[in-house]
């Protein structure tokens, strides 16, 4: 069973989740949540969060939660994924959960939604998709 350190662990040693401020807050097997405080740098033009980094928040949740499952001593990469993007992310926090939907040998599907915290209004404004490989470290 994968604990909340181990996944800590696993997103400290992903340099660019580090740098958008994503922290896991919870893991249980097939799932983890994660959130994130956002900043001026995570904004569009637009006043709203952009599109990437919303779906860069979703698809390492759902790898993580797909980690989570993995028990040959293989990673799960991103092999394929689908962000819908249902209404601005608007707020001071983003909150995502990522859930395994079925998991084989070798690849797993899973789905991801990133909610918007406004005050006291949490908000989904996206829900991703994805197909991920278990590979073989070298």
């Amino acid at each position: 069973m994968i604990d909340l350190d181990t996944v800590r662990s696993f997103f400290a040693r992903a340099p660019f989740m580090v740098d958008l401020g994503v922290v896991p807050t919870a893991v249980s097997e097939g799932r983890c949540e994660t959130e994130m405080v956002l900043q001026p740098r995570h904004m569009q033009h637009t006043g709203q969060c952009h599109a990437g980094v919303v779906t860069a928040l979703a698809d390492h949740t759902a790898g993580a939660a797909a980690q989570s499952v993995v028990r040959s001593g293989g990673v799960a990469v991103t092999a394929e994924l689908k962000t819908s993007l249902l209404r601005p992310a608007v707020g001071s926090k983003l909150v995502c959960i990522g859930t395994v939907v079925k998991a084989g040998r070798t690849l797993i599907f899973a789905e991801s939604e990133v909610y918007a915290l406004l005050g006291e209004q949490r908000t989904l404004v996206a829900k991703l998709s994805a197909t991920l490989a278990v590979v073989q470290p070298t």
